[in-house]
């Protein structure tokens, strides 16, 4: 009798590892964005302390055997036309669509790699309390899409360490899928929204009706 109950206690608890296996760690969420805009939490913002070498980049990317940066690693994964890849991972040829400005850019040094939500921002937003681990990781995070974007120089510097508040991609037709790919980016990695950039937010959301958001919280 003693071996029959050890017998289903040993049952039941494999049972139950089994099924906490089976769960994912990170559940991916897609609301609408008007619905994931109130997910973000409103919090303070403060730049004290702020470096920017405190988020180490460009590192060596995904996959270090290939011999690319995580800045190539976005160019050639973005690429609508692929560029050839040469030695040291030089670049050359290609074509990209820069959503920011809507515009089509042939040459790779005519790109930069945007951050989403910019590094300052993210210091400001929950980041200065992280490890530098975790900073890195952010700042060459290539698990989401809405992480990074190949966009033109010129956007992304006028954009500089802004939030939607304060800028927003000079194409009216970017403006909804760029507030889903910045609240999205806020919420993978549990960062806070200041009262104004939430107003901001709220506002741009509510001519959005059809736009998704979709993330998966950053491990």
């Amino acid at each position: 009798m003693v071996t029959s109950v050890l017998r289903g206690l040993l049952a039941a608890l494999l049972a139950v590892l089994s099924l906490t296996a089976a769960m994912p760690a990170h559940a991916a969420e897609t609301l609408p964005v008007a619905d994931a805009v109130t997910r973000l939490t409103v919090g303070a913002e403060s730049r004290d302390g702020y470096d920017r070498d405190a988020f180490r980049h460009w590192n060596s990317g995904d996959d270090p055997s290939d011999g690319c940066s995580t800045r190539n690693e976005v160019l050639i994964t973005e690429a609508v036309e692929p560029p050839t890849v040469g030695p040291r991972c030089r670049l050359s040829g290609g074509r990209w669509w820069s959503y920011y400005d809507q515009v089509w850019v042939t040459s790779a040094s005519g790109l930069d790699i945007d951050h989403m939500v910019p590094l300052a921002e993210a210091w400001d937003s929950g980041a200065s309390a992280w490890t530098a681990q975790r900073r890195e990781a952010y700042a060459n995070d290539q698990g989401a899409q809405t992480s990074l974007a190949a966009v033109t120089a010129r956007s992304n510097r006028s954009k500089a360490d802004q939030d939607p508040a304060q800028w927003m991609p000079p194409a009216a037709a970017a403006h909804c899928r760029y507030i889903a790919e910045w609240t999205a980016t806020k919420l993978r990695w549990n960062l806070t929204a200041d009262e104004t950039e939430l107003s901001a937010l709220r506002e741009a959301a509510g001519g959005c009706p059809d736009q998704q958001v979709s993330w998966e919280p950053a491990a």
